[in-house]
């Protein structure tokens, strides 16, 4: 599994960025995603979902605003948020 470019946790609940190539016309862009999860520890160990109890939610707010922030505050990740609207990609 890829090491993800950035990391937000809020307790379980994380937002990982990771960067990702696609072709658009002909061109190969970098663009960034966000990957979301909530961890937990049951009686089996370890354990991944994607569901939130009612105070995962603040968590999840926090953690997905300050992915947010770093992709559109960062000038290295700020143009690959949206790569149509690229200069570089007309």
């Amino acid at each position: 599994m890829p090491k993800p470019d950035k990391k937000f946790q809020a307790g379980g609940i994380e937002a990982s960025i990771f960067e990702n190539e696609i072709q658009q016309n002909g061109k190969t862009l970098k663009i960034m995603k966000v990957a979301f999860q909530k961890r937990f520890k049951g009686k089996d160990g370890w354990k991944t979902t994607y569901s939130l109890d009612t105070n995962d939610i603040p968590k999840a707010i926090l953690v997905l605003s300050e992915a947010y922030k770093y992709l559109v505050l960062n000038p290295e990740t700020a143009d690959s948020i949206n790569p149509g609207n690229n200069a570089e990609a007309e």
